[in-house]
C-alpha cells in the first residue's frame, strides 16, 4: 500500500512538457524540508491506496501523460513499482524527484526531472552526487532560484557537472513571489546560458489554487 495525498488531473504547469493536459499522483512524505516548499500538506496524513487503485483512478482521466510527484515520491519504497504498473499500462510517464534520494532503479521508460537543490532551499548538502552519473539526454535537470547567489551557484554547478551536456533540458525557476522572473531572463541572456528559463505555469492560471493544480 502507497500513501497518497492527492490525485487530479489539470495542465504539466513545469519542465518541457508544460501545458499538456496531465493527471498528477502525488505521494505523501519527504524528508527534506526546503524553505521554500510549496507543497507542505504532503509532508503528512494521506489515504493508503494499492497501485492497482492508483491505476483505476488515473484510468478516469482523459489523459496518457501522468506526473508522479510529491512531496518526495522515492521515499516510498513501493514507488518503482507504481512507476513500472504505469509504464506497462502504456502511459508516458515523468517522475518529480529532487536530488537527494537514490534516482537508480526506476523503470527506464520513466522520465526523471531532478530538482539540484540551491543553497536558499536549505537543503543544498543533501544533493546526491551519484545522481549525476546516472542522468540520460531525455531526463531534466531544475535549479529553483531564490536571489543572484543562488543563481552563481547554478551556473558553477551546470558548469562542474555539465549538466547541459548530460540532458537535453535544464531548467532555471524563480522562487514564485522571491525572484523577479524578469531579472532571472536578464541574467540567462547576459551569460548566455544553455537554460530554459521555467515559470510554474500552473500558478499564473491558478494563483488562488494551492492544491488540485
Amino acid at each position: 500500500m502507497m500513501l497518497v495525498t492527492e490525485i487530479f488531473y489539470s495542465l504539466q504547469g513545469e519542465g518541457s512538457r508544460r501545458g499538456r493536459p496531465c493527471a498528477f499522483v502525488r505521494l505523501t512524505g519527504c524528508p527534506l524540508r526546503c524553505t521554500w516548499c510549496d507543497t507542505a500538506y504532503a509532508f503528512h496524513g494521506g489515504k493508503e491506496m494499492s497501485v492497482q487503485e492508483i491505476l483505476d483512478e488515473l484510468a478516469t482521466f482523459p489523459t496518457h501523460l501522468i506526473c508522479v510527484t510529491g512531496g518526495e515520491p522515492l521515499a516510498q519504497a513501493e514507488t518503482r513499482d507504481l512507476l513500472t504498473a504505469l509504464i506497462e499500462a502504456d502511459y508516458e510517464v515523468v517522475l518529480e524527484t529532487s536530488g537527494a534520494l537514490d534516482i537508480g532503479g526506476c523503470n527506464e521508460f520513466v522520465i526523471m526531472i531532478m530538482d539540484w537543490k540551491a543553497p536558499a532551499s536549505g537543503e543544498v548538502t543533501k544533493n546526491l552526487l551519484a545522481n549525476v552519473e546516472l542522468l540520460r539526454p531525455e531526463d531534466e535537470v531544475k535549479f529553483v532560484l531564490q536571489d543572484r547567489l543562488d543563481y552563481d551557484w547554478a551556473c558553477g554547478q551546470l558548469l562542474a557537472h555539465r549538466f547541459d551536456q548530460r540532458v537535453d533540458t535544464v531548467l532555471f525557476s524563480p522562487v514564485h513571489g522571491k525572484l523577479d522572473p524578469a531579472e532571472l531572463a536578464a541574467w540567462i541572456l547576459e551569460d548566455g546560458l544553455p537554460v530554459v528559463l521555467q515559470l510554474q505555469q500552473h500558478k499564473l492560471l491558478w494563483p488562488d489554487q494551492r492544491r488540485g493544480v
